[in-house]
C-alpha cells in the first residue's frame, strides 16, 4: 500500500493504535518499516486495529485485559510486555492482569501464567519506574 490512499479501516485502525499503544511505539513502528513488512503492517493495522480493536462492544480496557491473557497463554513474551505497557492508556490495572493472570493459569497452564507473571511483573515495574522518572523532572 506505499504511495496508495489507505482506507478508512486503515486509518481508523492507526488511530485506534495509537491510542493503545501510544504514538511513540507507532512511530518507531512506522519509522521503521521496510518495503519487506510493510504489508504486514498494514494487515495488522487494519484487521486487528481497524476492525477488532476499534470496535463498540468492548472498551478498551476490556480488549487488553483480554488480549495480555491470550498471549500469556500462548507465550508470546514480547507482545505480553509491548500490551502491559499499554494499560498507561487502556486503563487496565494491576488487579485487572492479576485477574487475567488467575485464569491463565486454570485455562492454559500454571507454568504459563507463571511466566506471564514474571513478565507482567517486568514490564509493571517499567511503568512504575518511567512515572516516577517523569515525575522527578
Amino acid at each position: 500500500m506505499s504511495g496508495e490512499q489507505k482506507s478508512a479501516r486503515f486509518n481508523q485502525g492507526m488511530e485506534t493504535r495509537r491510542q493503545v499503544l501510544g504514538d511513540s511505539y507507532v512511530n518507531g513502528t512506522v519509522a521503521s518499516k521496510t518495503a519487506f513488512d510493510e504489508p504486514f503492517q498494514d494487515l495488522i493495522t487494519e484487521a486487528a486495529w481497524g476492525h477488532v480493536w476499534s470496535r463498540p462492544n468492548w472498551t478498551k480496557r476490556e480488549r487488553s485485559i483480554v488480549t495480555i491473557a491470550l498471549l500469556a497463554a500462548l507465550g508470546h513474551d514480547e507482545e505480553v510486555a509491548m500490551h502491559v505497557q499499554a494499560t498507561r492508556n487502556t486503563g487496565a490495572t494491576k488487579d485487572d492482569l492479576m485477574e487475567a493472570m488467575l485464569h491463565v493459569a486454570i485455562y492454559a497452564g500454571v507454568p504459563a501464567a507463571n511466566h506471564a507473571i514474571k513478565i507482567v511483573k517486568a514490564a509493571l515495574q517499567q511503568i512504575e519506574d518511567t512515572t516516577v522518572s517523569e515525575e522527578g523532572k
